[in-house]
């Protein structure tokens, strides 16, 4: 009975925030939220056309279990452009944001890894929590990490800019760098966070310069990667992810600097930006791959490559499957 009273109130609230938004012209991007009525769980009932994130079957983020990657011999190590570029940080009143200069001549190029073909780096998105117990998307064996920050790319080869990739088969790509709490965080990361003071309010941004993307990744080529969906509406199932095998720095300056920041502006800044991600999806048979060979075998004395310290991996081989 109590279900069923839920399940009706619910209904009618999402009747109420339909009709809302279509007497207010408001649009469905400044409607969904990561939390309440127009959080992850109603994005798909609120606008058909986001339907995939509530019916998909192949949804991101996932929960990584280590002891059900599956190593694959023919994976590559990754390759991304060294040179610097210039763009916009922006916050959006639902993520920070980075996205690259229009008119930059040289492209940063994304190839290798699982990648079939060359992908042109488009923007960085930042998740983080409120507290440092959770705020990254993707999970390691159920452990969240304080953020998250996803390098998304689009498939240069097949179509002719990112929104064009969005919605099409192996459009993009999104390269997921998971972040421990540090006294001294990356140097680029640091390039990044400087101006988060200028975009307190949502809608704000600020210029950022010469940013190396490259130099945002630690120093490993182990990875994993599976294919999945983008991680906001309308969750389009055209991304392949590529989780790095190491986490890189942030320290808590930094991160008290993106918990300042508001959803809303100056006059009504509303709730704070942080807590922007959403939820673990269900993985439905999907092979999670990696490059790292689990034979310790092969290598007397070494111990496995691992996410973080006493966490160590096990696989099985991809060859079996």
């Amino acid at each position: 009975m109590h279900r069923l009273v839920g399940t009706a109130a619910v209904s009618a609230l999402l009747q109420i925030l339909l009709y809302f938004a279509a007497v207010t012209g408001v649009s469905w991007e400044e409607w969904w939220t990561y939390d309440g009525i127009s959080g992850p769980a109603f994005w798909g009932l609120i606008n058909p056309e986001w339907s995939l994130c509530n019916k998909g079957r192949r949804q991101s983020p996932v929960n990584l279990e280590p002891e059900k990657l599956l190593f694959d011999p023919n994976l590559r190590f990754l390759h991304i452009d060294k040179h610097r570029i210039n763009g916009l940080i922006s916050n959006t009143g639902h993520s920070v944001i980075f996205t690259v200069e229009n008119e930059t001549r040289h492209h940063i190029n994304i190839t290798g890894g699982p990648l079939s073909y060359k992908y042109q780096f488009h923007e960085i998105h930042i998740h983080y929590g409120l507290h440092d117990q959770f705020g990254s998307e993707h999970a390691i064996n159920g452990y969240s990490f304080p953020a998250e920050i996803q390098i998304f790319g689009f498939n240069s080869q097949l179509y002719s800019n990112f929104s064009e990739a969005l919605h099409k088969a192996q459009g993009i790509v999104s390269i997921s760098l998971l972040l421990q709490l540090g006294d001294l965080s990356n140097p680029e990361l640091r390039v990044l966070t400087e101006e988060l003071e200028n975009i307190k309010y949502g809608g704000a941004e600020m210029p950022v310069n010469k940013l190396s993307v490259r130099g945002l990744l630690p120093d490993t080529d182990y990875y994993m990667t599976y294919d999945g969906s983008t991680t906001a509406p309308a969750c389009f199932e055209t991304v392949t992810w590529i989780i790095v095998n190491k986490p890189i720095y942030i320290t808590k300056q930094q991160l008290h600097g993106l918990r300042r920041l508001m959803q809303g502006d100056a006059k009504h800044p509303k709730a704070p930006l942080g807590n922007n991600f959403r939820p673990p999806q269900p993985l439905h048979h999907r092979a999670v791959r990696t490059n790292i060979d689990f034979d310790l075998n092969k290598y007397p004395g070494k111990t496995c490559p691992s996410m973080q310290r006493n966490m160590h991996y096990k696989a099985k081989s991809w060859t079996q499957y």
